[in-house]
């Protein structure tokens, strides 16, 4: 299996190849040639198979520079009892007859990015040592919140690596913030950036396109890659909780082996219901694609129309992982429905760079309609959906997912489609306990380490390990940066001396 660029698909390089450059020089994403069928064998085996192998069977079918020994030990390992709180690592919880809840913050850091980030150092690692490559792997990440600790936490002491986060100041949560400043570890940096995520990744996909500062890099020692959903050893873990998810349906009875779901996710940059959609291409019956945003809803207008525009208000909102207005991984489904056209990707992303806005051909938005369906909804009715899942299930969710319960809500009764969903839940509440709190109506006024308590006692929840220990910890990374400045904070980075 080889892979391009969506922006250049004359560049072809190998699965090892692509996880350790992460982006294309040329700003393209790498997408497989192809995308891989399950046969009836693999369907059958995948039924009754723990997580670590179905996540190595879908790592095998993409990831051929990688032996099947090497898969099922990576997965082992990224998937461990001593990692996660559960032996279902990513287990369905069915709220509703015809909802499950895909559960994906079992892991370290309590939010879906483990599902990837505890895998993605064994993949880098083994790919460093595949491809020869002896300088060291400069992970830069821009992060909405979850990424960068799920990255700090993956790749702390890994070694040939080194990692640096960036978060928008200001535009976290407490906790969130809390996790990244206090991480541990030799070859971690964490600092927050004056702007918002947009400012961020944007400033990171230059430095990662620009030569010269490649070039500098390289003479200090160090080759850029990334720990964001750009990179396809981040994206193609997260196909395997899908896959994973279905198959859970299907063996507890929840559906039938003729029967098509929906699938919902809260999503920001796209990539994680990118995932479910090659899930879908792999033979998964996925029928319809529910993307549900908070009010920075630009992929909600998209779906509707095929005009995808940046040019509006950002809100700062009680769920700030998807609080984003560039979605990168978008170019990935684009490069999809064109059929692999990367003239068409390149036009689309330079209008896109020069305008803030494009608007994609009526054959390519009527590919994508056919499969996706765009809700958003706004931190009021965000904070009322926590309230009434609570009480009426006395289940708990954070904000992120009540983004999608609410959107899914609306789909269903537009549609009156009633195919079992699923629900993709991707944070532990406590590591939004204010606004979760908040929802439940409980005052919040004295913040910090006993919110996660309050919201332990209010609700009779344990507040997960990951968690209960971070406000005891001293911060280690205090930084600021201005997006201007993050170039010569990346060299210095590359250099040992920040």
């Amino acid at each position: 299996m080889n892979y391009f660029s969506t922006r250049d698909t004359s560049l072809r390089l190998s699965s090892a190849e692509a996880i350790v450059r992460g982006l294309s020089k040329d700003g393209g994403l790498f997408c497989p040639e192809s995308i891989p069928k399950f046969t009836d064998e693999e369907k059958a085996f995948l039924i009754s198979a723990s997580y670590q192998k179905r996540a190595a069977l879908v790592l095998g079918k993409f990831l051929t520079d990688f032996s099947e020994e090497e898969l099922i030990s990576f997965a082992e390992k990224a998937y461990s009892s001593e990692k996660f709180d559960t032996e279902a690592v990513a287990p369905v919880h069915m709220l509703e007859k015809n909802l499950g809840i895909l559960e994906l913050w079992h892991g370290p850091t309590c939010a879906f990015k483990d599902m990837a980030l505890q895998m993605l150092p064994y993949l880098l690692s083994s790919s460093l040592k595949k491809t020869g490559e002896k300088r060291t792997a400069s992970i830069l990440v821009a992060t909405s919140g979850d990424t960068g600790k799920a990255a700090l936490e993956g790749f702390a002491d890994v070694e040939g690596t080194k990692i640096a986060v960036f978060y928008p100041k200001d535009g976290v949560s407490k906790i969130q913030e809390r996790q990244m400043t206090t991480q541990s570890g030799e070859n971690v940096y964490v600092s927050s950036v004056v702007g918002n995520f947009d400012d961020v990744q944007s400033a990171m996909k230059e430095i990662f396109s620009d030569e010269e500062i490649r070039g500098k890099a390289s003479e200090n020692g160090c080759i850029f890659s990334s720990a964001n959903s750009i990179n396809w050893g981040r994206a193609v873990p997260q196909i395997a909780y899908y896959v994973s998810g279905y198959f859970d349906l299907l063996k507890n009875g929840a559906i039938s082996e003729d029967d098509e779901i929906n699938v919902c996710v809260p999503t920001g940059n796209f990539g994680n219901i990118l995932a479910a959609f090659y899930a879908r291409e792999m033979g998964i019956p996925i029928k319809k694609f529910i993307c549900a945003s908070n009010s920075n809803n630009v992929l909600t207008d998209f779906f509707k129309d095929g005009k995808y525009d940046k040019n509006r208000q950002f809100h700062v909102t009680a769920s700030p992982a998807m609080d984003i207005l560039v979605s990168s991984n978008l170019e990935r489904l684009i490069f999809n429905m064109s059929g692999n056209d990367d003239k068409t990707v390149r036009k689309y992303m330079s209008k896109l760079q020069s305008d803030g806005a494009y608007t994609v051909s009526a054959e390519i938005f009527s590919r994508i309609s056919d499969l996706f369906y765009g809700g958003c909804c706004d931190d009021v009715k965000t904070l009322k959906t926590i309230s009434d899942v609570f009480s009426e299930h006395n289940y708990l969710i954070d904000t992120h997912t009540a983004v999608a319960v609410n959107v899914y809500k609306k789909y269903a009764e537009e549609t009156q489609d009633g195919a079992v969903t699923l629900l993709a839940s991707t944070a532990s509440p406590f590591k939004f306990a204010d606004s979760v709190l908040s929802a439940l109506g409980i005052d919040i006024s004295s913040g910090g380490e006993e919110l996660l308590e309050i919201l332990s006692k209010t609700t009779k929840q344990k507040v997960p390990a990951p968690l209960a220990s971070i406000f005891e910890k001293e911060e280690r990374f205090l930084n600021t940066a201005n997006r201007e400045d993050l170039a010569d904070v990346v060299l210095k980075f590359t250099e040992g001396t920040v």
